[in-house]
């Protein structure tokens, strides 16, 4: 079945004149690759066999960078971190793959670790709102609470949406897991406030009353939330009793 646009450039030259009858044919189907079929797999979350055919074609570091989110996605960090380190050998220059091993160590609370390798990353990729989220993540989980909140400024300030994606996009592994997930929120919700986006702001306060967050009074005293303060649901939420889920 033809599409419509091309349907339509087609009845154009055919009424101009200059289209043969061989121009009417659709374009032809590029076949699928091997490559393909595993990124389908991968779409899917059929990661052994996405694995399995990545491994059989010709190395590069964007296959061992698929490998290695392949193994991830598998909780298998152990070959997960060889296949991002093999990357990031093959391209010292090669962002996303030294991110994603920087998840790694990440998720085994080398926090430090993960810190230098996002650093790395972003040297080489500083507008990229996925890599600064992380490390966001890994100073808070550190305690580093007023760089975490400058690197979420710096990160929202490039996607407003970046703290909303989940898992990998693409190449990039985004790790959202933090202990502390109710003063998380609170940071996030006071980020969002400083930066006037007031819905994302009402969602993570509710959020964070919800998962405990205790200093209920730091929403009525903290400067970033004047703006909400007359806000018909920042009132409503404040005089809710939420019970933490």
């Amino acid at each position: 079945m033809f599409s419509i646009s091309w349907f339509l450039a087609a009845s154009l030259l055919l009424q101009s004149g200059t289209a043969s009858a061989d121009s009417a044919q659709p374009p032809a189907i590029k076949p699928i690759t091997d490559q393909d079929r595993a990124d389908i797999f991968m779409a899917r979350k059929m990661y052994r066999e996405a694995i399995d055919l990545y491994k059989a074609l010709p190395p590069s570091p964007i296959l061992y960078n698929k490998i290695g989110i392949g193994y991830h996605q598998l909780v298998d960090l152990d070959n997960a971190a060889k296949y991002y380190q093999r990357a990031a050998k093959a391209d010292p220059q090669y962002a996303d793959a030294i991110n994603n091993l920087g998840t790694i160590y990440y998720s085994r609370k080398s926090f430090r670790r993960a810190i230098n390798e996002y650093k790395k990353a972003i040297r080489l990729k500083p507008n990229s709102a996925s890599l600064l989220a992380n490390l966001a993540n890994a100073y808070f989980e550190r305690k580093q609470y007023q760089l975490a909140s400058d690197t979420i400024q710096q990160a929202l300030a490039i996607d407003p949406k970046v703290f909303e994606n989940r898992g990998s996009s693409g190449s990039v592994v985004q790790d959202r897991s933090v202990g502390d997930r109710a003063k998380y929120h609170y940071y996030l919700a006071k980020t969002y406030a400083k930066k006037g986006q007031n819905s994302e702001a009402l969602l993570y306060i509710r959020k964070c009353l919800e998962e405990g967050f205790k200093d209920r009074k730091k929403f009525t005293e903290d400067p970033e939330f004047a703006g909400l303060r007359d806000d018909p649901e920042f009132v409503q939420i404040m005089s809710m009793e939420l019970k933490a889920l």
